[in-house]
């Protein structure tokens, strides 16, 4: 028997970066635990693939190919979701880009993408998702919750990762200014992780670790944030929002 604060039976949940690294294994917890589920990213196959194991469990998945670097893209994603589920009920910002490239040789182009994808797609989802969500708690029915997932990255900089740092430390102050502008119907929280075995991190030369020094002595599996996503998006957390929650085996 399921625990009914992990049960998300009913619910719909929209993941970003939903095709591989930590928003694959997002997807899949909330599949697992009865949600039905929107995986967006910008390789439709991926997408296709992971919709398909979610139907597999008997959930009702939808892929959508969406650069959410773009603001008209983020709106089609919007539109899409709740033409295709009617709703929203958790907002996963997990897309995110974080080239390690010395600052010096940062080129602009570089700098609007990270940007871009790391900041501005994350703004535009969460105020039409967060105002959406408000407007149905205002009405009776069940409001909803975002996260936005940033990085270690934004609370201990890093050399040759600065467009990347920043960007993150955006999105921190951005979740505590919606918190407050979509209350009471409305949690936003913010998800840190610190170093994990995706495939973008293990590109890296020191597979994300550097000059940090991280308690467990190692970098975590993509597997280990599922749990604190699951808190962050389930009743256990009611009072919880405007929240940084981290996620990094005491990184510092």
């Amino acid at each position: 028997m399921m625990d009914p604060l992990f049960d998300f039976t009913g619910k719909v949940a929209l993941v970003t970066g939903g095709s591989r690294g930590l928003g694959y294994q997002m997807v899949k917890a909330f599949a697992e635990r009865g949600a039905d589920v929107i995986i967006a990213s910008r390789k439709l196959d991926n997408c296709e693939r992971v919709a398909e194991e979610c139907r597999a469990l008997g959930r009702r998945a939808l892929a959508i190919s969406a650069h959410v670097g773009k603001w008209d893209a983020c709106d089609r994603l919007v539109e899409e979701a709740y033409t295709a589920f009617g709703r929203v009920d958790i907002l996963v910002n997990n897309a995110g880009m974080s080239p390690r490239v010395p600052s010096h040789e940062v080129t602009e182009a570089l700098f609007d993408s990270v940007l871009n994808l790391n900041f501005k797609g994350p703004f535009r989802l969460a105020s039409q998702v967060g105002k959406r969500m408000f407007d149905a708690g205002a009405r009776g029915e069940a409001g909803g919750c975002i996260i936005n997932v940033t990085s270690s990255g934004s609370l201990m900089p890093l050399p040759e990762v600065v467009p990347y740092g920043s960007s993150k430390a955006a999105l921190n102050a951005m979740s505590r200014s919606l918190a407050w502008e979509y209350a009471p119907h409305v949690r936003v929280n913010t998800l840190s992780p610190g170093a994990f075995r995706t495939d973008i991190v293990e590109a890296w030369p020191d597979k994300g670790q550097g000059p940090i020094a991280i308690p467990r002595g190692h970098a975590a599996n993509p597997e280990d944030i599922v749990t604190t996503a699951l808190f962050l998006a389930s009743p256990a957390s009611v009072n919880v929002t405007a929240a940084l929650v981290r996620c990094d085996g005491g990184q510092h």
